[in-house]
Order: C-alpha cells, then structure tokens, then sequence
C-alpha cells in the first residue's frame, strides 16, 4: 500500500510538471505572437499604411483570439487526469473483496425449525460474549497473531494492553470480520463470526477507530450516522454520555453547527468523543474501543472512562490501548506482546 501511494504521488508530480511545462510554453508563444503583432503594425503605421485605429483592433483581436488555443492546449492535461481518476474509479469497482459479505439477517423460527415461543427466548436470552480461539493471522509473511485465544466476559470490561503492532487494533477488527482468521476461529454470542449474516453481525456490534471520521454536516447528523433516524433526544444523550454535550452547547448552532470536511474544525480529543457517542448512540451489546482515549489529557480521559463504566454496566465492552491509566476501568485486562497473551 506504502509503494502504491509513493508511485501515486509520483505520478501526480510528473504530470504536474508537463503541465506546468505545456502552460509556460502557451504563454510564451501567446506573448510573441501579441509582441509580433503589435510590432508589425506598429512598422505599418510608420509607413502610412495602417492608421491607430487599425493597430489597436489587431493587436486587440490578435490576444484575444487565443482564448480556445489556451483551452485546447490545456485539454491534453485534463484528459491525462480523466482518465487517471476514471482508470482507478473502475480498478476499484473491479476489485473482490477479500470477505464476502453474508446475506440476510438473524435466521428466523421457521428456518430453525423451532415456533414463536422458543424464538422469543433466543431473543431475550443475554448476550453471551465473544471468543477468540487459536486465532492465526498474517498480513502477507508478516505474522500479527498466532494461536492467540482469549475471552470476552458477557457484562464485562475487558482491557486490552499492549505496545503497538502487538496485534491489538488485528483482533478488534477481526471481531468485526473486516478479515478472516487465517487459523482458529472467532465468535461472537456464541457463533462463529463466518456463519453470522453480515448485518447482524453489525447490530451486534459497535466499532471505534483510533481515528474518528467526520462528514462535513451537522454535528448531529454526524452523530446519528450510528443510528438513521435517531431523535434529538436520543443523539443528545448519547453526546452526555460521551463528555462532549457541554462542549457542542457553547457552539454557535449547538448540535445543528456544521463540521468541517473530516472534521477539521474539531480537536482530535472532540472527533474522538464524537466517534464514542456514535458507539453509545447505537446501543448494541458488544462495543469495541481501539485507542479510546489517544488524543485525550488525563482530565478528559477520567470523564470518558468514568462515562463509559457507568453507561455500559450491561455491555461487553474490549478497551484498546497503550495507555496503562485507561486499563484502570477494566474488569480484567490482557497483556498482549507480539500476538500472544503474556
């Protein structure tokens, strides 16, 4: 991925220049061919053959006459970034991806084979966690974890520890099923995440990245992408829980304030609180923190952690982090060197 993006901008660099390169020269020809002309009628007019008049109109319409030859020459560089960016726009609609998505949702009391009853049973049962078994995996030939096992307690706080490129953010985004586990298996309530339907899997579950991506529109909008169609109740609430409702209140428009593209007008500490409201917002039984609190001080880390024991006693919560402060919230905490637990 490194090499691509290098030769990406390299590419861009090279074609940057010719057309730096092509545009100096349009104009340099523009202004010789302007030079010429009036210098011509200029000599006429010595010789009594062209009158003042005749010099400013073909000087005039001699510059003015290389509008489209500008346009044109410009073509060529327009047409090479066309169909640069067409190129790669159909690169990615070609490409497989590398999990299959499963159809469908939940299997219902007549696929099971079971009636109602027993099917409202399965569906009030608690949520029965989440396990990691012998779980191998690599990224090309460089292995991230290996015959790594763990369990996620139902209810529970589960911290995990560890240096980074030890494997932490792999396993979280294994849980999610983003990749498939090379070896072993990952489940969650119960069931192994493969045989899980791909929608499910995602009700079930809750993901914030060490990184918070915003759109540019409302900080509200922003929040409720966890869950289309949420009430301005619902979104504020789920800002409290978060730490960051105070802050959105001193804004000028409040929760309608408009953030900029990939939230340049927030801190990385308010994007991260943003991301954790959408996690609250959701409301699902397993949530998944990976570097909650990077880009946060102490002060505001106590408020997220504090928050989040209080707002998820009944959820199964795993907390990544480098941090040993943010393992204190934690009902048990893993140790992770090199994809093992230590």
């Amino acid at each position: 991925m490194t090499g691509q993006s290098k030769n990406l901008a390299e590419m861009q660099e090279s074609l940057s220049k010719m057309e730096g390169s092509q545009r100096s020269f349009t104009n340099m020809v523009i202004l010789l061919a302007s030079f010429g002309m009036l210098a011509l009628t200029i000599w006429l007019y010595a010789k009594g053959e062209m009158g003042f008049e005749g010099i400013l109109t073909c000087t005039i319409a001699m510059m003015g006459s290389f509008g489209p030859v500008v346009a044109l020459s410009s073509l060529s560089n327009n047409l090479n970034q066309t169909l640069a960016s067409g190129e790669r726009v159909l690169s990615l609609l070609e490409e497989t991806p590398l999990v299959e998505e499963i159809p469908g949702d939940v299997e219902t009391s007549a696929d099971q084979g079971v009636n109602s009853e027993e099917s409202a049973d399965r569906a009030d049962r608690a949520f029965a966690g989440a396990e990691a078994e012998n779980v191998t995996f690599a990224y090309g030939a460089e292995t991230i974890l290996d015959s790594y096992s763990m369990k996620l307690q139902p209810g529970k706080i589960t911290g995990i520890h560890g240096a980074s490129g030890s494997g932490k953010s792999t396993l979280l985004k294994l849980l999610m099923r983003f990749w498939d586990v090379q070896g072993g298996s990952m489940s969650v309530d119960g069931t192994d995440v493969r045989k899980i339907p791909t929608r499910h899997l995602r009700d079930m579950e809750s993901y914030v990245t060490q990184e918070t991506h915003l759109f540019h529109d409302s900080i509200a909008n922003n929040i409720a992408i966890a869950k289309p169609g949420a009430s301005r109740e619902e979104i504020m609430e789920a800002a409290k829980k978060a730490s960051i409702h105070d802050f959105i209140m001193t804004l000028p428009k409040g929760y309608d304030t408009e953030v900029g593209e990939l939230g340049d007008t927030l801190s990385g500490g308010e994007k991260q609180r943003i991301g954790i409201a959408r996690a609250f917002l959701h409301d699902c039984p397993l949530i998944l923190l990976d570097e909650p609190t990077s880009n946060l001080d102490s002060l505001n880390e106590g408020i997220i952690l504090r928050s989040l024991k209080e707002s998820a006693r009944k959820k199964t919560v795993v907390l990544v982090s480098h941090r040993v402060s943010t393992m204190n919230v934690a009902d048990m905490v893993y140790e992770m060197e090199n994809g093992r637990i230590s």
